[in-house]
């Protein structure tokens, strides 16, 4: 039996996508993050996490989910279905009043998606005046 910093370990330090796709379905939060900071992390490892932070939102830790989503918006392999993916979770987790705002402010810097998908998570309940003005203003911020 093996500890958990094994399998945190084996995240930060593995280039091997399968195992980095397996260890994505790790339960341990700290793990989850170090498979989403490791930039050899394939995209479909990366949706599966993407999904996982939006389901059951007041089911699991706010901060570690939200920390996890803001990597996985951050990361260089998050292709346009990751990020859907992304945006879904935080449109469910600011539903829930879990306040996923780094993330929906990194979700706003990235060109693959439209302004009209992340005004969108702006109009939700759980979106307050703060998040809609820095939304708008990394929009704005965009190059054309």
């Amino acid at each position: 039996m093996r500890d958990p910093g094994y399998y945190r370990d084996l995240a930060n330090g593995s280039s091997d996508p399968v195992v980095l796709h397996e260890l994505a379905r790790c339960p341990y939060p700290f793990v989850q993050h170090a498979v989403a900071a490791n930039p050899c992390t394939p995209p479909a490892a990366l949706a599966e996490l993407s999904v996982l932070c939006g389901r059951a939102p007041n089911a699991r830790d706010p901060w570690n989910d939200n920390r996890l989503l803001l990597l996985l918006v951050r990361h260089p392999a998050a292709d346009r279905a990751v990020l859907s993916a992304a945006v879904d979770a935080a449109a469910a987790r600011l539903t829930a009043g879990v306040r996923p705002y780094a993330a929906v402010l990194a979700l706003a810097e990235r060109p693959e998606l439209s302004p009209e998908e992340l005004l969108a998570l702006g109009r939700l309940p759980g979106a307050s005046a703060r998040l809609r003005g820095g939304l708008q203003r990394a929009l704005a911020a965009r190059l054309p």
